[in-house]
C-alpha cells in the first residue's frame, strides 16, 4: 500500500501501476435509491429495454446534470470508473492513487435517445484534448474517457471521436486524448455527490466545453481515411 508520502508527491498526470493502486474495501459505498430530480432508481436493475453508458468528461458535479436534462434519459448517478481500486472514497480517488476517472452513469431509453445523441453531449461537454485534466483541475480523475459496453458503444464512440476529431482540428484544437474502453465495474460515488448541483444550487463545476459541434446523429458520415 503506497504511503502517504508517495500520495503526496507523486505525479497525479500519470496513470498509478496496478501494484502500486489503494486496496480499497469490499463494501459498496451507501447512496440514496431514487434520483433527487428524475425520481428514479439510482443502482439496477433498471426496467426492461434501459440500457446504460458511462463517460468521463472532468468534474462529475456539471457532467451528470448534462445528462439528467436529456429527455429519454431514465437516470443519472456519479461514481469512479477506469480505475483498479474496488469501490475508492472520493479523497482516495484525488489522490491519484486508484487510477479511477469522475464518471457519470446514464440511464436511458433508446426508443427515445440515441447512444450517438448522448456521444454528442458527451463530445460538446468539455474539451477532449486536454490529457490528465479539464482546465485547472489536473489529475488522473479529470481524464476523458468513454466506456462502452458492447460493440455497437465501441463502434459508435470510436466514429464520433474520428468525427469531433476533424471538426476540432478545423478550429485549431489539438489531437483527442479521450479513452475509449471497456466498460469495467463503475463504483458509485458518496452520496453526497449524486445530483450535486441539486443538492447545491450555488455548488460550483467549471464548463471547459470548445463550442465546437460535434456532427454525429446529423446525418453526417465520418471523414474518409486517407488512402496509403
Amino acid at each position: 500500500m503506497p504511503s502517504f508520502m508517495d500520495m503526496l508527491f507523486k505525479d497525479k498526470t500519470k496513470m498509478i501501476d496496478a501494484d502500486r493502486a489503494l486496496p480499497g474495501r469490499e463494501q459498496e459505498m451507501p447512496i440514496s435509491e431514487r434520483h433527487a430530480v428524475l425520481g428514479t432508481a439510482l443502482r439496477p436493475p433498471f426496467p426492461e429495454g434501459i440500457e446504460t453508458a458511462i463517460f468521463g468528461m472532468g468534474c462529475f458535479w456539471g457532467a451528470e446534470k448534462v445528462f439528467w436534462q436529456l429527455p429519454g434519459v431514465y437516470t443519472t448517478a456519479v461514481g469512479y470508473a477506469g480505475g483498479m481500486t474496488p469501490n475508492p472514497t472520493y479523497e482516495e480517488v484525488c489522490s491519484g492513487s486508484t487510477g479511477h476517472t469522475e464518471a457519470v452513469l446514464v440511464a436511458f431509453d433508446p426508443a427515445k435517445i440515441s447512444y450517438e445523441e448522448l456521444l454528442r453531449h458527451f463530445w460538446e461537454g468539455h474539451d477532449p484534448t486536454q490529457g490528465m485534466r479539464q482546465g485547472n483541475d489536473v489529475g488522473t480523475q479529470y481524464r476523458s474517457a468513454i466506456y462502452w459496453t458492447d460493440e455497437a458503444q465501441r463502434a459508435a464512440a470510436e466514429m464520433s471521436r474520428d468525427m469531433y476529431a476533424a471538426q476540432l482540428e478545423a478550429g485549431g484544437y489539438g489531437q483527442i486524448t479521450t479513452e475509449i474502453a471497456k466498460a469495467g465495474p463503475f463504483y458509485y460515488a458518496e452520496d453526497y455527490h449524486q445530483q450535486y448541483l441539486q443538492k447545491e444550487p450555488g455548488g460550483y463545476c467549471p464548463d471547459h466545453s470548445t463550442g465546437i459541434s460535434c456532427p454525429i446523429g446529423l446525418g453526417v458520415s465520418a471523414p474518409p481515411t486517407a488512402s496509403a
